[in-house]
């Protein structure tokens, strides 16, 4: 009985040290509302166009880094979010950001959240979308429908908004994608999870072009097995 049990929980490691395989390891530096004046940009975003990559899944992971646990960093590069834990532990999830040209980096914090949140599209991106056939409403109000998803967490810098979020989206697809214009987006089950444990306040490190992050090392070694196994 011993040896068969033995036997189930070597092949359940062994499945997730296959996952954890998927994990590069690197070191950086330096409830439902009827929806309004819907455009052609979310009518495409309801349609369904694949699925989540299985590296993009949420994971109990083995970080080391020296950031303060309760930070997040986002590696923009390898299209994920870490939230730090401490003690060499992170909950790592994937996530979409800007496609080229909408790339950035730098240290700002999370200065609102919201749920459900309302969409009002920036005058530069409504005027963008119109050259290319797409209408986009002024506002849009939250729901099902609604290109932030779920839940927004506003980021700011020295107390000002920077119009970037880290939010939901209605196109779960793009996960692991460059499509975003600069925004930070994860499927709704993984931002509401986020949301419940980040508070205001907490510090973000975006590192991507640029280098303004200014100096972070992480390194990320795979899944934490005995943790997925047996929590803690």
């Amino acid at each position: 009985m011993k040896t068969g049990l033995s036997v189930v929980a070597a092949g359940a490691v062994a499945a997730l040290l296959l996952a954890a395989s998927n994990a590069a390891a690197f070191t950086a530096s330096a409830p439902s509302v009827a929806p309004a004046n819907r455009s052609d940009v979310i009518r495409v975003a309801v349609q369904p166009q694949g699925q989540v990559k299985p590296q993009f899944q949420r994971r109990l992971v083995r970080l080391s880094t020296n950031e303060a646990p309760g930070t997040i960093i986002i590696d923009t590069n390898n299209k994920y979010l870490y939230l730090v834990e401490g003690n060499n532990r992170a909950r790592r999830y994937g996530i979409g950001v800007g496609r080229e040209g909408f790339g950035w980096s730098g240290v700002v914090k999370v200065g609102r959240k919201a749920e459900w949140p309302g969409w009002t599209p920036p005058p530069e991106m409504r005027i963008r979308e119109a050259k290319k056939g797409h209408k986009l409403p002024a506002y849009q109000e939250g729901g099902e429908d609604n290109p932030l998803g779920a839940r927004a967490m506003y980021l700011y810098r020295n107390g000002n908004d920077t119009a970037f979020r880290i939010h939901g989206t209605n196109q779960p697809w793009s996960i692991g994608l460059n499509m975003s214009s600069g925004c930070i987006r994860m499927m709704n089950k993984d931002v509401t999870d986020l949301y419940d444990r980040v508070p205001i306040g907490t510090k973000v490190i975006v590192v991507g072009p640029g280098n303004k992050q200014g100096e972070v090392s992480y390194q990320d070694r795979g899944v934490d097995v005995l943790r997925t196994m047996f929590g803690g």
